[in-house]
């Protein structure tokens, strides 16, 4: 059955959330369907799980270059972006063409893993603070044995660039600023949050 995509609004952050600037470029109309076509797969499984947030979920649009913002904070209730931010793939993920990506489930391949994920408890590990990943699809299922996690990394840029930032073992990697940010949100919720990766 064909899912039916609703077409995203990019509303003002700041009517909702002042200390959140909206970032210089708006997602372009083929990421917005991307984002929704995820949006509605995952508000339906948070629907029947009743054991997730409600009102936030993370998601990483993989086809965005990883200089390019392609993390996205999102509010469920009120149907906006509330931030974004970079983050890195995983080296194992690299193909003889840059840009086009392949995905892995196994051990020891260092690729990022496509599909749904809850975020667990933090531990404190060579990176600092890192948030423990729990796969919930068969595409990502061995996340928590491969040590996928997510957490942040000094050579990892806050702001845009024209090129290809560093790359990860596998976990999504982020700028120290945003795993900050990212982290008040994370440690404020008393259900899990879901991050949702796709390509």
């Amino acid at each position: 059955m064909k899912v039916f995509c609703f077409i995203l609004l990019m509303m003002p952050l700041s009517i909702f959330f002042p200390g959140i600037k909206p970032s210089k470029e708006a997602v372009t109309e083929s990421e917005a369907e991307r984002l929704n076509c995820r949006l509605s797969e995952v508000q339906k499984m948070i629907v029947k799980e009743k054991k997730y947030n409600t009102q936030i979920a993370f998601f990483i649009d993989m086809k965005i270059k990883s200089g390019k913002n392609r993390f996205f904070v999102y509010d469920l209730k009120r149907n906006v972006i509330l931030d974004q931010g970079m983050v890195a793939h995983g080296s194992g993920s690299e193909t003889a063409v840059r840009g086009n990506l392949k995905f892995s489930n196994v051990r020891d391949s260092r690729a990022s893993s496509l599909g749904k994920y809850y975020i667990g408890k933090h531990y404190n590990g060579k990176f600092g603070k890192a948030y423990r990943l729990h796969g919930l699809e068969q595409s990502n299922s061995n996340a928590y044995i491969r040590s996928i996690v997510l957490h942040h990394y000094s050579a990892v840029p806050f702001e845009e660039q024209d090129h290809y930032i560093v790359n990860s073992q596998g976990c999504p990697m982020i700028n120290e600023l945003f795993f900050k940010k990212l982290s008040k949100i994370i440690d404020a919720s008393k259900e899990n949050i879901i991050l949702d990766i796709y390509y």
